[in-house]
């Protein structure tokens, strides 16, 4: 039987119950009480924004993160030049975790805004500014390859993602700016080569924002979504206009409700280096929605990729695999057509009860949430029912206290190695600075502990590190073990700053185990597929490439916690081409790799 069924049936039963009551009863109260204190977006209201503040609990973890971005020798800033106050200067960028040189230490890619939007092509070139590729050299420190690799894109970058697209044993890098989406293949020497045009993206101009690789038809090739942002388009009459961004009055070139939505695209690999859009014809080009993250899980458990879009303004929308090369539109009726300002995503099974959940990060006010996966929640039952989530975000520790700030990269990870999902948010305002417009707004990060599903979570950066009092506008946020040793670090791009990268210190005093695929017959990137450890009666899955966070990948990998276990019972992965290799009795702290 699933574990916590029967909370699961109960809040689904509250749930409804609550909605019937507030319609029933919303004529008397209206009449009994005093009118509620008025709420801005970010300010503090008793009984609004600490009615549900939480406590340090006992026993939490004593891990510390610290920033050693300079140390480790990624000396990186983001954004070159004097913000003009357009929107894609201010939407950020992300990064990339991925190993190129198949060496077994992750690199990372960082995308960068090279230069305003008011500057000339001339300017854009003469910038210092630009993507970087560095050189993970297995010490904890990283060399700038960029150069020699040739992966140096200068514009106004978003996303990054990784995936070996021609099945070559190398992975190749797409990257998604204002204006193009730019492929480039692994020679596999350390260099690589711009193939857009000859692959079939390049065509195609807009606002591109996340980018997801995934085997959506499960024929052996990785196929790329691309997020598609705004129709943006700046005219000198816009500079001094201003709009309402839901309550708040914002500059009209900052405000994505100032421009209709960008179509998204869904590239499908043909197998022989090539992609053909086919968003459209398969039902996920979601022109209604202004998206930055997606992600591509097996939300009904089918073993087929679904995919859910993060939306700003607009609803949210889950598109269901059908199988034949075709989505079905559930959004509605799965209960995630969620309208809010959604920035970024993170996929996990923070229950451990065998389905997937989501985490969304939000604007201001609007608070984040964490979408509860009720295909369990019928008492006693293990047959799943329909897919259905519901937003339990205030009940976990994770709603009211976001009210006041602006997420952005975020994911499930397992940052103490107790064996249970905890989550990180990046946070940063997309609001000038009114005594230096020509930066933004700075906030604190979360670092989120569950205790465990039925307590829930606890916000505990004032003890994790100095780091956590820190103001910074962060964007992207990418996660990965990067110096191999067995607890997962976190990389966040911050806007128009340096970054962090931050070491975890203490993690490891967990035990853990570290799980690699070599893929023969599914895509080699290994999107997809299942993992899963017994240890005792406890359980835990984890599916490949299905974390987005926002313009960001983490590292191709699934890395448990195991807390005081010595030995994993069980480890089974479950390829998507239906390959299942199981491992008994697997020793703790250490890498395993599993061939298909």
């Amino acid at each position: 039987m699933p574990a916590f069924s029967r909370r699961k049936k109960l809040i689904l039963w509250y749930t409804l119950l609550s909605a019937a009551l507030v319609v029933a009863a919303s004529g008397g109260l209206l009449l009994m009480r005093r009118p509620a204190p008025a709420y801005s977006p970010g300010g503090d209201v008793e009984g609004v924004t600490s009615e549900l503040d939480r406590n340090l609990p006992a026993g939490y973890p004593r891990v510390q993160f610290v920033n050693v971005a300079k140390q480790a020798g990624i000396n990186f800033k983001h954004f070159h030049g004097k913000r003009s106050t357009q929107l894609p200067e201010d939407m950020g960028s992300g990064a990339a975790w991925g190993d190129y040189d198949n060496d077994g230490n992750p690199d990372l890619y960082i995308c960068d805004i090279a230069a305003p939007l008011t500057a000339s092509p001339e300017e854009v070139v003469a910038s210092p500014g630009g993507n970087r590729l560095y050189h993970n050299n297995g010490n904890g420190t990283f060399t700038d390859v960029t150069a020699k690799a040739g992966v140096g894109f200068k514009g106004i970058a978003m996303a990054a993602a990784w995936a070996d697209y021609d099945n070559d044993g190398f992975l190749d890098l797409v990257v998604t700016s204002f204006d193009r989406i730019v492929l480039y293949h692994n020679r596999g020497d350390g260099t690589f080569e711009e193939v857009s045009r000859a692959a079939g993206v390049d065509k195609f101009r807009g606002f591109w924002a996340g980018a997801s690789w995934a085997d959506y038809d499960r024929d052996g090739f990785a196929d790329l979504y691309v997020c598609g942002y705004v129709k943006y388009d700046f005219k000198p009459a816009y500079l001094g206009k201003t709009s309402h961004q839901y309550t708040v009055v914002i500059p009209f070139t900052l405000n994505p409700s100032s421009y209709p939505p960008e179509r998204n695209l869904l590239f499908h690999n043909n197998g022989n280096g090539t992609f053909t859009e086919v968003a459209r014809k398969a039902g996920v080009d979601n022109p209604t929605g202004r998206s930055l993250s997606a992600a591509w899980a097996d939300f009904d458990g089918d073993g087929w990729p679904d995919l859910y879009v993060a939306n700003d303004v607009s609803d949210n929308a889950m598109f269901l695999n059908l199988h034949n090369g075709r989505f079905k539109d559930i959004s509605y009726q799965a209960w995630v057509a969620d309208y809010r300002g959604a920035m970024g995503l993170g996929v996990g099974d923070f229950d451990r009860d065998g389905d997937l959940d989501i985490f969304i990060t939000h604007w201001i006010a609007q608070q984040d949430a964490l979408f509860w996966n009720l295909r369990y929640s019928k008492e006693g039952g293990s047959t799943p029912g329909p897919l259905k989530f519901t937003d339990i975000a205030d009940m976990m520790g994770l709603g009211q206290i976001s009210l006041k700030t602006i997420g952005w990269g975020t994911s499930f990870f397992d940052y103490d190695n107790d064996g249970q999902l905890d989550l990180f948010a990046a946070n940063g305002s997309t609001f000038q600075d009114e005594k230096d417009p020509s930066r933004l707004v700075p906030m604190k990060n979360f670092l989120f502990w569950q205790k465990s599903p039925e307590d829930g979570f606890f916000e505990l950066g004032a003890v994790s590190g100095a780091v956590f009092n820190e103001l910074h506008v962060g964007r992207g946020a990418a996660f990965a073990d990067y110096d191999n040793d067995g607890n997962v670090d976190v990389f966040v791009v911050n806007h128009n700053d340096g970054p962090l990268l931050l070491h975890n210190e203490g993690g490891n005093r967990g035990n853990w185990l570290k799980v690699r695929l070599r893929s023969t017959r599914s895509n080699r990137s290994g999107f997809g597929t299942k993992v899963e450890i017994q240890t005792g009666p406890n359980k835990q899955f984890q599916e490949i490439g299905s974390q987005p966070s926002y313009l960001s990948q983490h590292a191709l990998e699934a890395h448990f916690g195991l807390g005081k276990a010595t030995q994993v019972d069980r480890l089974t992965v479950r390829f998507p081409s239906g390959v299942t290799r199981e491992l008994q009795n697997v020793r703790a702290n250490r890498v395993v790799v599993v061939e298909e």
